[in-house]
């Protein structure tokens, strides 16, 4: 009770400081930076990540791209690659006439070397960078040469794909902000009961939100799917804690003597239900930090941070606002439009084998969706994109008119002889898939000896320690045939040169989908044990959390399951973090009602009595909660042209629906059907209290 009186005591110096932390709070966001390439957030000792690294320090070569030159002649592609030569960061170009004189004709080329980089009206370069894939160089050095190159230039690679990634990004993430706060705002004027009071919630949330995207200084930087998602889900999940403190102080008025004893009273009921309804939520984001790959952990420690700041904003800054409006709050308060839930419940009540005979039946088809949609995600973030992106159109350039659909690089050790070497790009050029090897083997062939070419195009293909030759695939990035030709590769690879490594976006990808398919089963387990574990120690009962989490489960087979039915392919990383999020922030749901249940049978109400007085008391808050998460991301699933948002957050919508829908009608049936095992499983629901009418009255009435 002491920090209670203290909050109210203090709350305009609370106020003001909050203020003031707003300051660093935006610079430190401002600050902190985003992260577009999800490959980065792959194990470091992984030899694709080690791969990757060796080619940047031994060759100053880390992004990579192609430039599609459509009906342009040699002289003037040879002075567009002689500008492109000039951009800060460009390490190298590679043209025929890093060959020979452009004054040669391109017939002389070796067949294997003409084909590579031409067609009937096209020529293409290869375009190295000394800077890593996402570095924020190499993307200004993309949008330069894009400039340079005007409308008959196409970029593809995965660093166009991460410059026109951030570019929408940048446009699109305040108006999420905006769509989240405006649909939250309208759910809550319509549910609550004041008109003043959620522009005053979105005031203390909105502060909260400001400090944590802040405090990501401290992290270095964060991936552009939490930037995203972290506010609209803050916003989303906080928002019970202000609605519990608005009903809470609302109650306390009518009992305490003035406004700073019932808000005092307030902080100290939300302080003990918030923190335990948090701790759920909080263990949810946590389990993601257990992820190898570790965008988990990035979203999971943003979004764990958030919420707590949430707890803390709920009752620090929150009761200072309501205090400092309360004559304006309480004279703008209106009836609640949420009807009476009596009928309802009752209802339910009634005909609760209905809905157990429902669960039953949904859930193996859910399960099977479930299983089948997990199988069907796709890995290729070109995806994401919407289809007039220039990274999109290039990609499609490449495909179509030089059958290219994913390039590979490969490190071969130096001291592998050339001879070596060139039966090894022999063999894998009968892989399936494979259109050609490109090296310094390919260039010299077996009669001109290396000793003949100039410096500058050795230096591109050889260093010290290295060989470098490219593959280039007809096969897409993260496809089965990409991956089985991956393995034969790196087969082939390992018999010339164990220390060898094939390295670019596709075996990248590779580890990418065998790392995520540990990482959902770990996760999985993870949040479902720790949850488990908080509903067995808040409830002391052995039964309450099976029955809990199976009810919230289901709703996730049902949530995930539904894309296979409906024909659609989700981003990988979305079932991961949704299944993790869904359970963490809607139990909740199940915990209020189940409390509630508890205490009414510990108390001598009878089962069926007992639900239906938890099921009333609680839907409202349920519906609230619900609609509340519901509002603040289906706007932005809607809106969003980058499909992974778009998705986690349609998922994250549609996921509160099914729940909510779950928690009412399937949890009471479910509590109907278990009555005696939990009675005997839970402690103090051994020996409930009789109250002095009996059970049979006071439910007719």
């Amino acid at each position: 009770m002491r920090f209670s009186k203290a909050v109210v005591k203090y709350r305009i110096p609370i106020l003001v400081l909050a203020l003031l932390l707003m300051i660093p709070s935006a610079l430190g966001m401002a600050g902190t930076r985003v992260n577009y390439d999800m490959l980065n957030y792959l194990p470091e000792d992984m030899d694709t990540v080690i791969g990757q690294n060796e080619l940047l320090e031994d060759f100053n070569k880390g992004a990579f791209s192609f430039l599609i030159l459509e009906d342009m002649p040699a002289k003037d592609a040879a002075a567009l690659k002689a500008r492109v030569e000039q951009v800060d960061h460009v390490e190298t170009v590679l043209w025929y006439d890093s060959l020979m004189d452009v004054s040669v004709p391109m017939e002389l080329l070796p067949d294997s070397i003409y084909d590579a980089f031409n067609t009937e009206n096209a020529t293409m370069m290869a375009v190295f960078f000394n800077t890593s894939t996402s570095s924020d160089l190499t993307m200004d050095a993309i949008r330069e040469i894009r400039a340079i190159a005007g409308e008959r230039c196409f970029v593809s690679g995965m660093s166009a794909l991460v410059t026109d990634l951030k570019d929408l990004c940048e446009v699109e993430e305040p108006i999420y902000v905006g769509i989240a706060v405006a649909l939250a705002c309208a759910a809550m004027l319509i549910l609550l009961d004041s008109f003043l009071v959620p522009f005053v919630f979105l005031a203390s949330i909105g502060m909260m939100i400001l400090m944590n995207m802040g405090t990501n200084y401290f992290l270095g930087e964060i991936s552009y799917i939490t930037k995203a998602l972290s506010a609209v889900l803050q916003l989303a999940v906080t928002m019970d804690y202000s609605i519990f403190l608005w009903n809470s102080y609302n109650e306390q008025r009518r009992l305490c003597a003035d406004n700073k004893e019932a808000m005092a009273s307030a902080i100290q009921a939300t302080l003990t239900s918030v923190v335990g309804s948090s701790i759920t939520t909080v263990a949810g984001f946590i389990a993601l930090c257990f992820m190898s790959f570790t965008m988990g952990r990035d979203l999971g420690v943003v979004m764990a941070k958030g919420v707590l700041l949430g707890v803390l904003g709920c009752v620090t800054v929150l009761p200072a606002l309501i205090l400092v409006f309360d004559k304006p709050l309480q004279k703008t308060r209106h009836r609640s439009l949420i009807p009476n839930m009596g009928k309802l419940s009752a209802g339910v009540v009634k005909v609760f084998p209905v809905f157990i005979a429902v669960f039953v039946l949904i859930l193996p088809p859910a399960l099977y969706g479930y299983n089948q949609a997990n199988s069907e995600v796709y890995y290729d973030m070109g995806q994401c994109l919407p289809g007039d992106m220039e990274y999109v159109i290039a990609e499609g350039k490449l495909r179509d008119e030089f059958n290219v659909a994913s390039t590979h690089m490969l490190l071969v050790n130096a001291d592998v002889s050339a001879k070596d070497v060139r039966a090894m790009a022999r063999k894998m050029e009968q892989v399936d898939g494979v259109k050609y090897v490109l090296g310094m083997e390919s260039v010299v062939g077996s009669r001109v000896p290396e000793e003949f070419l100039p410096e500058s195009v050795t230096s591109m293909l050889k260093s010290g320690s290295w060989r470098l030759l490219l593959i280039n695939s007809e096969y897409k990035v993260a496809s089965d045939a990409v991956n089985a030709q991956i393995d034969r590769l790196n087969d082939i690879l390992k018999k010339y040169d164990q220390g060898g490594m094939l390295i670019g976006e596709a075996p990248c990808m590779k580890d990418m989908i065998q790392t995520t398919d540990h990482d959902f089963k770990m996760v999985n387990a993870v949040s479902i044990i720790a949850i488990f574990l908080i509903i067995a120690l808040v409830e002391k009962s052995f039964t309450l959390p099976f029955i809990l989490i199976a009810v919230i489960e289901a709703a996730i087979f049902v949530n995930l399951g539904l894309p296979h039915y409906l024909g659609q392919s989700l981003p990988f990383i979305a079932p991961i973090c949704i299944s993790t999020i869904q359970l963490g922030a809607t139990v909740d749901y199940a915990i209020l009602m189940t409390t509630r249940y508890k205490a009414e049978r510990i108390n001598g109400a009878d089962k069926k009595r007992s639900v239906h007085t938890a099921l009333s008391t609680s839907i409202p808050s349920i519906l609230v909660s619900g609609m509340g998460l519901f509002a603040a991301t289906f706007g932005v699933a809607v809106y969003s042209e980058i499909d992974i948002i778009s998705s986690m957050c349609m998922l994250m919508a549609r996921g509160a629906v099914i729940s909510m829908v779950s928690v009412i009608f399937v949890l009471p049936a479910l509590l109907l059907l278990c009555d005696k095992l939990i009675c005997a499983t839970t402690a103090g629901m051994g020996q409930p209290r009789h109250p002095k009418i009996s059970n049979v009255e006071v439910y007719a009435k």
